[in-house]
């Protein structure tokens, strides 16, 4: 019997703010690795989710969403996720079922695509909220556009799409190496986990009271044994804001909220790490971080 050649590649994900990519990157990887959100930018930076398989070793570029930019974040984050779309072995290419047409954003993306000219899957997320008419239609409206290798219709919360995907990506990737090793399902650092976690438990927690500005920053992360021999990882993080108002909203009445957010995130690292944590936040106002270059080249796709 012939043994099938191993196949590797960079899979680009790209789409709209809020049209599900990092939900489905989760759900791709099978690991938490992109903060998910209901709020605009969730993903800021271009993070990299590793699929090993028995033939193929698959590296997803979680993008962030595109919009309209108003910041030099924005901007920042744009070009970061336009960028990875040349460098893709194969583009999945996210839109909502809900869309009757092919509005001004996915028309933008679209154009990226044709430049240049990758191999593109689209996938229709949110199938749940559409008759199966109306999808058609959408379908009809996208082929005329461009020459999919295929067209996936899913929900992106549902596990039982997973597969399917994977196996259309691994058709179309060519014969290569293992890029990672295989026991990694991320290129990100405990650090930079440890800060999309703390962020993710403040925008869900804060909902609409706040604002999208805040960044999170670890500054210290250590790890000692305790008195019973365990490890502990010590993590300091600071959540910097745009207003002073909004460092009070975050802190909230005798520091509840900050308690809040520090206790969910705390939870999450030490399921995900599998290590005891002694978090410890902070808040800080800094009204011009989102135009600070220091801060904004952190989020450049390296």
């Amino acid at each position: 019997m012939k043994t099938l050649e191993f196949r590797s590649g960079f899979v680009t994900l790209i789409g709209r703010t809020n049209v599900g990519k990092s939900t489905l990157l989760n759900l791709l990887v099978g690991e938490k690795i992109a903060a998910i959100a209901n709020k605009v930018q969730t993903t800021r930076t271009a993070i990299k989710g590793i699929v090993n398989r028995e033939n193929s070793q698959i590296v997803f570029i979680d993008t962030p969403g595109i919009h309209k930019p108003k910041t030099k974040l924005n901007e920042t984050m744009i070009e970061t996720s336009f960028s990875s779309i040349p460098d893709s072995d194969v583009v999945l290419f996210l839109i909502e079922a809900t869309s009757q047409e092919i509005g001004r954003g996915d028309s933008i993306i679209l154009e990226k695509i044709k430049e240049a000219k990758r191999k593109t899957i689209l996938i229709i997320n949110k199938i749940d909220l559409v008759k199966r008419e109306t999808l058609l239609k959408l379908i009809d409206i996208y082929r005329k556009e461009y020459n999919f290798e295929t067209v996936i219709p899913i929900s992106a919360t549902n596990q039982k799409y997973r597969e399917v995907i994977l196996d259309e990506i691994e058709k179309n990737l060519k014969p290569g190496p293992a890029y990672y090793d295989i026991e990694e399902y991320t290129d990100q650092t405990l650090r930079q986990l440890a800060e999309e976690i703390i962020r993710e438990k403040a925008l869900k927690l804060l909902q609409d009271e706040v604002p999208h500005g805040i960044y999170v920053e670890v500054e210290k992360m250590k790890t000692r044994k305790n008195k019973q021999r365990e490890e502990i990882n010590d993590i300091e993080a600071t959540i910097y804001c745009l207003r002073e108002s909004h460092k009070g909203i975050i802190i909230g009445k005798k520091g509840e909220m900050l308690k809040r957010i520090g206790r969910a995130a705390r939870i999450e690292m030490e399921e995900n790490f599998g290590l005891k944590i002694n978090l410890k936040t902070w808040v800080k106002v800094k009204e011009d971080w989102q135009s600070n270059d220091t801060i904004v080249n952190k989020f450049k796709q390296k």
